[in-house]
């Protein structure tokens, strides 16, 4: 679905408006470099950027309705795609210009699983945003295992809650089957995480024989569904449970249909989701429109989080919009603005659950990056052990700090954003400290994914590799 293409008169008097500064400045003999510094014409002005039914596009959305990437002299058109492999096969054909992708996308096509294509990211979409759902039968048959406090379920919430409810469905000669959205999504590494630190092995890859299912040896049988298809599927009993952004956990719910188990927040506190990728020949042939559109959206990023979210409301109907993510509002609504609906009813505040610019949301991280590859490596996508140089590698070709400085560094010159607003640039490494905030309190320093790797009780290790 393409979204309204009423920007093409504002586009035309944008550049025209431009060219015709330009022009006044070099008869007045001011040239453009002394008088504006800033004022560089994208290369390419029109642009399709793709993207998925998900609220955590909304950086898109909101930069094209703002007028934000028009600011910066970008005609856009946004088409929502039918799943995240047609979205990379038209980013990497030409068909699209960029798009939201799957933080593992850039980094999985780079190293070779799945299609090779050179992606970078300059752009970090968000933080947190995703759930776990489970079937209302299976919640019944977990809530035995919960604790309670004051009537309600403690949260977090273990797998080792799920693990005898799989033992039974497997002795009673049942698979338990649980969707994901990709192979490489943040999703399948989260569902993959929060199942290991409670004793269920989520399963193998193993693409140096053919297998690329990742059920080798699994207690838990994951596969792939798209997000919008979710709650219909858990509807029809296919699959038992989900790992997927919003809105479709809280979809579930509003259809009582589904009970979200987990936040990603719970899983891994701040955890980087989705990124902005395009192709690496396109960020070298258009610089200027690289960075163009990287300020849009660092401005719509920070547009979403702006006096402690006070723009949700207006973004939550933004999106609500078919064109765009086309659910309810008021499910869009339920973690938007700041809470998130588990058990029917149960309604608690989680003012983080999507977060778009605070915590430095938008800058993409060299230590993000690794972490994806050291979940790749753990279950078997990255086939033979690596040193940890490889690991620094593949982040610095695929995550790009500097052209996300290049941006921001023109916003503040620009007086539209301050410095205090970013990461200090003149110190910064693109190593995030290390951290334990993950639900089985693992530490993790991405100076050292070998050391990390090795230190998780489930998954491949060392020299380790699957028959």
């Amino acid at each position: 679905m393409t979204s309204r293409h009423t920007t093409v008169n504002r586009h035309v008097t944008r550049r025209s408006v431009l060219r015709r500064a330009a022009a006044l400045l070099t008869c007045a003999g001011i040239g453009l470099s002394s008088a504006a510094g800033a004022m560089t014409l994208p290369e390419k002005e029109d642009l399709k950027f793709g993207f998925i039914k998900l609220t955590d596009m909304a950086p898109l959305a909101i930069a094209y309705e703002k007028r934000y990437f028009e600011d910066e002299g970008l005609y856009v058109t946004l088409e929502a795609q039918a799943n995240w492999k047609v979205l990379l096969d038209r980013v990497i054909s030409g068909e699209l210009d960029g798009a939201h992708m799957l933080a593992g996308q850039p980094l999985a096509a780079t190293i070779g699983f799945g299609t090779k294509a050179d992606i970078i990211t300059p752009f970090s979409m968000d933080l947190n945003g995703n759930g776990i759902t489970v079937s209302k039968a299976v919640w019944e048959q977990m809530k035995a295992n919960i604790p309670v406090k004051n009537g309600k379920p403690v949260h977090p919430i273990s797998a080792s809650a799920l693990k005898p409810v799989v033992q039974r469905y497997r002795a009673d000669g049942k698979p338990f089957n649980m969707g994901m959205v990709f192979p490489v999504s943040t999703h399948n590494y989260e569902l993959r995480y929060w199942l290991a630190a409670g004793g269920l092995h989520p399963g193998y890859y193993a693409p140096q024989t053919g297998d690329v299912t990742g059920q080798i040896n699994a207690d838990v049988l994951l596969s792939v569904t798209p997000p919008p298809q979710m709650p219909a599927t858990l509807e029809a009993g296919t699959i038992y449970g989900y790992c997927v952004g919003e809105p479709w956990n809280q979809q579930a719910v509003f259809k009582d249909i589904g009970v979200p188990v987990i936040t990603d927040y719970e899983i891994w506190k701040d955890n980087p989701e989705k990124v902005f990728g395009i192709r690496a020949d396109f960020a070298e042939k258009y610089p200027n429109t690289t960075k163009a559109l990287v300020k849009a959206m660092i401005r719509a990023a920070y547009w979403l989080d702006q006096n402690n979210n006070a723009n949700r409301a207006e973004a939550v109907k933004i999106l609500s919009k078919s064109e765009y993510v086309g659910a309810d509002a008021k499910v869009i609504a339920n973690s938007m603005t700041g809470t998130f609906e588990y058990e029917k009813g149960d309604k608690r505040e989680v003012p983080d659950f999507n977060v778009f610019f605070r915590y430095n949301a938008t800058y993409p991280y060299y230590s993000d990056a690794i972490w994806y590859l050291t979940q790749m490596r753990r279950w078997g996508q990255i086939a033979e052990h690596k040193p940890d140089s490889w690991y620094m590698d593949v982040a610095r070709k695929v995550y790009r700090p500097d052209l996300y400085a290049a941006a921001a560094k023109e916003l503040i010159a620009e007086g539209k954003l301050k410095a205090s607003d970013f990461p200090d640039f003149a110190t910064e490494t693109g190593f995030k400290p290390a951290t334990d905030a993950f639900i089985d309190g693992i530490s993790y320093d991405g100076r050292k994914p070998n050391a990390y790797i090795d230190s998780l009780p489930i998954g491949l290790k060392g020299q380790d590799s699957v028959d």
